[in-house]
């Protein structure tokens, strides 16, 4: 088989950066009130500025589409016309612009300049970017294709904005009685942010400069151990069961906030740590490499709050990795989701720091029903 190698990584960021004071003045009071948890959540989240695809009036600067299009033309800016030789556009995200048609072929149809290519819209939360990078990476080791994109992206801020809000706060006096249940629904608003990345794969490494060879890609589901823990589209039931928005009256869209993202933060701290950990074990194991040799950890961090959480698990398991191996842009970027994993690649390998021989492991976890996937790159 085909080695396949990472040769160009590219971000389009909307707007300019937001920073932490300026948060409502874009999302938004709910009930025409400060939050009561943002300054919790962002002090423990180390987020320090972030991205949004909206202005200050609420109103979308840029969709889903459009800004994963642009990050791939950023791939190919000292030579536009060689966009029409890709042979594969692979576009990850858990917020498309529509239920249908699929959020790949919509980017691909805001690149005219390209060719009539095979298009492939992972679906999922964080895992989408990495799943479509699998499957370009899988594409080209077989020999199938020779020039892939894959893109991972997050248009959600206008999920967010406080009308999306208004009618259920109004309607639900338990949310002023259970503040467990307004820090459900509050904590997200202040977690995510919009962009996308895009990477470019070949099977020959770039004659100039370094490449990203991918060594493996792993990736699993704990799905058949749990019930949903972040999820949008649907609620779940007393029984832990979950409901589709389809299953419900048209009211209730609103009166349930349905199409709102929601967490459920308890289910959360006690999975998203072991369970990812068990996945690297094996991970490990199954391709003989040895942790001690690594030059780079990018774990995807929804929060600086799980940070040392993480560490202490490898630590506990022999897998200690250094504070200074660490490579992480939250605090500048955000939680881009699907997006986050693409925008560190980038800045990384843009960087100037890397060099021949250098090992990096890519983290990414999903909460939504707990999935992982881990990534062994080295530079050459």
């Amino acid at each position: 088989m085909k080695d396949v190698f990472i040769n160009r990584a590219s971000v389009f960021l909307p707007n300019d950066p937001v920073f932490n004071n300026e948060l409502e003045e874009y999302l938004g009071y709910i009930n025409n009130k400060p939050s009561r948890s943002k300054e919790i959540i962002l002090r423990r989240n180390g987020i320090k500025q972030r991205y949004y695809a909206i202005n200050k009036d609420g109103k979308s600067t840029h969709t889903n589409a459009e800004m994963t299009a642009n990050a791939i033309r950023g791939l190919f800016k000292d030579n536009p016309g060689e966009i029409s030789t890709i042979d594969l556009l692979s576009c990850g995200t858990s917020s498309p612009d529509q239920l249908m048609p699929s959020h790949g072929v919509m980017v691909h149809g805001c690149l005219p300049e390209t060719s009539n290519i095979e298009v492939v819209s992972p679906a999922g939360v964080c895992c989408a970017g990495m799943h479509a990078l699998k499957y370009a990476f899988m594409s080209l080791k077989l020999g199938d294709k020779s020039k892939a994109v894959s893109t991972g992206s997050e248009r959600l801020a206008k999920t967010m904005t406080h009308d999306n809000f208004e009618d259920e706060v109004q309607k639900l006096i338990e949310l002023e009685k259970n503040p467990y249940i307004a820090f459900e629904k509050d904590f997200l608003r202040w977690m995510l942010s919009d962009g996308a990345g895009a990477l470019l794969l070949e099977t020959e490494k770039n004659p100039n400069g370094l490449s990203l060879r991918i060594d493996w890609i792993e990736a699993c589901s704990f799905a058949h151990k749990f019930e949903p823990c972040m999820y949008m589209g649907g609620d779940k039931l007393e029984n832990g069961e979950f409901q589709s928005y389809k299953d419900y009256d048209a009211s209730d869209l609103a009166d349930k906030s349905l199409m709102s993202i929601k967490q459920d933060v308890r289910l959360l701290g006690d999975n998203i740590v072991a369970l990812g950990n068990e996945l690297l074990l094996s991970s490990i194991k199954k391709h003989n490499v040895n942790i001690e040799e690594l030059t780079y950890f990018l774990p995807h961090l929804s929060s600086y709050f799980f940070k040392k959480p993480i560490a202490d698990i490898l630590k506990e398991d022999g897998l200690n990795i250094p504070e200074e191996k660490w490579f992480t842009n939250l605090d500048t970027k955000g939680n881009v989701g699907a997006g986050s994993i693409y925008l560190m690649i980038e800045e990384l390998f843009n960087s100037g720091k890397l060099k021949k021989g250098d090992k990096i492991l890519l983290m990414v976890p999903e909460s939504a029903r707990f999935s992982y996937v881990y990534t062994w790159l080295t530079v050459c």
